[in-house]
């Protein structure tokens, strides 16, 4: 079979392609992963988002850990970020998180993570997968060996105290507006912010199995920006299913994307002292716009492949305290092992009160330059990366733009297609460029010459 672990975890279409009964399997083998015969039976927490499916996947995975030695936590419904949070401030051995993230809601995934609420390393993800096909019969205890299940009624509780730590100065003043997608976000952000010193205004925030994701939250931003301009709100944060990434909306109604977001992050950061080796971690993908302003901020920038994992791990080899993505995934590892919205809405919205500037002031720090993104289909991706030709072709575009701009051609990790993505000083040098390149993935990849696909 294919890998099931993709960038974030193990995701499809849920009662489809993924079953109860690989659930199951899923966390016994991770189980089996874990055990050791010279220590104390493990623990796991486990958390979901608001999904219809992730009641009976929870189920699965609660027996599946339990059915193999394992005691296990049910936190019930909270962002990911707090069941990493969780893992770490129990000491659990495991955390499972039951999501599909920004996908609709028929999906959902599982992710696991490690002691202290790391996510797992590729090798452990294949040993997970490894035991799936392993003929050897799966761990079995018996009598007082196996498992026990409790609920953690504080688990919300506890996450929000922690929150509520990070922050240094009131938010008294603000009225601000959250998008909370009908996800896990509900449970959380509208307390967090309000206790802080809001006036919070909630949208989004009555999950009931079915609207996660649906027209709402970070990936539809439109009910934030006219929700912001109705209450005269001075900003609005937006998170998606599971909460761990935050766009935002200033009081203009013009979205403020990752890419600003840290811009302003780390320009406070650095400011405090609190910035790591004045180092800011994003992928290949952050807008050249960012990259500008944090160089003349006197900030430095590491890049990484794109994935939140990739920046998690650039941070941990580095100890670097700021990362993420354009897409929201913003990481703060003071107090956080991974992108965690809430946290993110939380100290932007800080910033804001303690400098009395408002958003689009603060986001001027980075001044974005047009990006075109172009998906090219039917073509063969897996040459795109050593094609002499296309190669040539990047580069001859780089230097017509003269350190003016920006080309990135890459395969998708997660789609048959082959991005093309150009940064330029206009909207329309960006767009010609991407087309032209484009053009030349079609024909210089094309799976069949005879018959060129269309984007």
């Amino acid at each position: 079979m294919g890998r099931l672990f993709g960038t974030d975890g193990v995701r499809g279409l849920a009662n489809r392609e993924l079953t109860p009964e690989l659930a199951t399997a899923l966390s016994v083998a991770a189980a089996r992963l874990l055990y050791r015969p010279d220590r104390a039976r493990p623990i796991a927490v486990v958390g979901r988002d608001p999904r219809a499916s992730g009641e009976f996947l929870q189920a699965a995975v609660v027996a599946g850990l339990a059915s193999a030695g394992v005691d296990a936590v049910v936190l019930g419904v909270l962002p990911t970020p707090a069941v990493a949070y969780l893992t770490g401030a129990l000491d659990a051995d495991l955390g499972v998180m039951i999501s599909a993230s920004h996908n609709p809601m028929p999906d959902n995934g599982i992710k696991f993570l490690t002691r202290g609420g790391h996510k797992l390393a590729d090798a452990d993800e294949d040993d997970i997968e490894a035991l799936l096909d392993d003929p050897a019969p799966p761990l079995r205890p018996s009598g007082a060996d196996v498992g026990r299940v409790n609920d953690d009624p504080d688990a919300v509780g506890r996450y929000v105290s922690h929150l509520l730590g990070t922050v240094g100065h009131p938010l008294s003043g603000l009225r601000l507006v959250l998008d909370c997608a009908d996800g896990a976000a509900c449970a959380v952000a509208p307390h967090v912010l309000g206790a802080a010193g809001a006036e919070v205004v909630a949208i989004h925030a009555d999950p009931n199995g079915y609207s996660i994701n649906d027209g709402c939250g970070s990936t539809h931003l439109g009910d934030l920006q006219a929700a912001v301009l109705e209450h005269g709100a001075a900003a609005g944060f937006a998170f998606d299913g599971d909460a761990d990434r935050c766009l935002a909306v200033d009081a203009t109604g013009a979205v403020v994307d990752g890419d600003q977001i840290m811009g302003v992050l780390a320009t406070s950061m650095h400011d405090t002292g609190h910035l790591v080796d004045d180092t800011l971690v994003v992928t290949v993908m952050s807008n050249l716009g960012l990259l500008q302003a944090m160089e003349r901020e006197g900030i430095n920038v590491r890049q990484t492949a794109v994935g939140d994992r990739y920046v998690l791990a650039a941070m941990r080899a580095g100890g670097y305290s700021l990362g993420g993505e354009q897409s929201g995934h913003v990481i703060m590892s003071e107090y956080a092992t991974t992108g965690d919205g809430v946290l993110t809405a939380l100290q932007v919205a800080a910033r804001m009160a303690a400098t009395r500037r408002s958003l689009a002031e603060l986001a001027k720090v980075v001044t974005r330059l047009p990006q075109v993104l172009v998906n090219v289909r039917g073509v063969d991706r897996a040459r795109a990366g050593d094609h002499a030709g296309l190669l040539a072709d990047v580069a001859r575009e780089e230097q017509a733009l003269a350190g003016s701009g920006r080309v990135l051609l890459r395969p998708s990790g997660t789609e048959p297609v082959v991005r093309v993505m150009v940064e330029a000083v206009t909207q329309e040098r960006a767009e010609e460029v991407a087309e032209r390149l484009a053009e030349r993935v079609r024909t210089q990849l094309a799976l069949n010459p005879h018959a060129l696909p269309t984007a």
